[in-house]
């Protein structure tokens, strides 16, 4: 675990906390941060109710895995990929989790 998971790290829950920020203002729906330095995840879940509809699950699932952060799940409208991007991460170390590994290999970003 050298320098540039550490940064990955600090990139992740900076792009984390603003998201909540962004989405806090339904006051029906809260977000959760849950930061497992540990393991690497990094996960933003929403809780809460929506016309009598129990809201519950993730809107973001981000890991380190081998120096490469992955996006186990994305709820974004445009992909939190574009964001790690501009916040210096490299394609080459962005693995698109969520898409099979067929479909990963289509894309400009890491395979795994």
């Amino acid at each position: 675990m050298g320098p540039m998971n550490s940064d990955y790290r600090e990139i992740i829950k900076k792009l984390l906390r603003e998201y909540v920020d962004f989405l806090s203002q339904d006051e029906t729906i809260q977000q959760e941060l849950v930061f497992d330095h540990e393991r690497d995840r990094y996960l933003l879940v929403e809780t809460g109710w929506q016309n009598d509809k129990r809201i519950y699950g993730p809107f973001l699932h981000l890991d380190i895995k081998d120096g490469k952060v992955w996006i186990q799940h994305d709820g974004t409208e445009d992909g939190i990929a574009y964001e790690l991007e501009a916040a210096g991460i490299p394609k080459d170390r962005i693995v698109l989790g969520y898409r099979s590994l067929e479909r990963r290999k289509l894309t400009e970003y890491a395979v795994s």
